[in-house]
């Protein structure tokens, strides 16, 4: 039913305002956010509408089952490179892609350093700040380690769905200027974490020095 209600919102402007309009009176401002984003149908719209083309280098920071990379690739033959930590949503990526060359499917994360951290596995909230007991030992890599390697210059987009690990990789990139590299930043900010509103409002004020918010639907995806 509540598929059905989104489809016919998106079809009348009216009927989407009317429904809008009523959420304040049953919805938590966080679900009011998701909402404004079904209704625009985000997920195949401004997720993926982007100045890129054929040449255009994209990064997926936590490819999990790959949809999203997917997607931009199907619409911009564009060259992604996938970070995906997690042995069974790696192979599953391996297997998905492995006819697509442009596509590079990388068995790390990204950080600000090195490093080899716990995750707490829980399907697509997978994240080291979980609480789920089934764990795995997995690596993360310095991003400028990552730049140099492959030899990139300027990523084109870059997309962070991490679980929290956002703020801390924003905030190296921020600090060590690498933040210019990177020409669209579509991320998902998390609130499960200590001082997420105060950390992803200093985040914002930092990007404006060198980026334009193009989109923000606060918790849910911003650009």
């Amino acid at each position: 039913m509540s598929q059905l209600i989104l489809f016919l919102a998106r079809k009348n402007k009216l009927l989407g305002n009317l429904i809008l309009g009523l959420s304040i009176f049953f919805l938590s401002k966080q679900n009011q956010t998701v909402l404004r984003w079904k209704l625009i149908n985000g997920e195949k719209t401004l997720r993926i509408y982007y100045p890129l083309n054929y040449k255009s280098i994209v990064f997926d920071v936590g490819g999990y089952l790959g949809d999203s990379s997917n997607d931009i690739y199907e619409k911009y033959k564009c060259y992604v490179y996938i970070f995906e930590p997690v042995s069974q949503y790696y192979k599953i990526l391996k297997k998905r892609f492995k006819k697509l060359k442009k596509i590079h499917i990388l068995n790390y994360g990204l950080a600000s350093r090195t490093q080899y951290i716990n995750i707490h596995l829980a399907e697509d909230a997978t994240s080291a700040y979980g609480k789920s007991t089934e764990l795995e030992r997995v690596k993360l890599v310095n991003i400028k380690d990552v730049l140099n390697k492959y030899r990139i210059k300027k990523v084109d987009l870059i997309e962070l769905n991490i679980e929290g690990g956002e703020y801390e990789l924003l905030e190296h990139l921020i600090k060590t200027n690498i933040i210019k590299k990177f020409k669209d930043i579509q991320v998902q900010f998390h609130n499960s974490i200590e001082n997420a509103e105060e950390r992803r409002k200093k985040i914002q004020e930092s990007l404006r020095e060198t980026h334009e918010l193009t989109y923000e639907y606060p918790f849910v995806w911003e650009n």
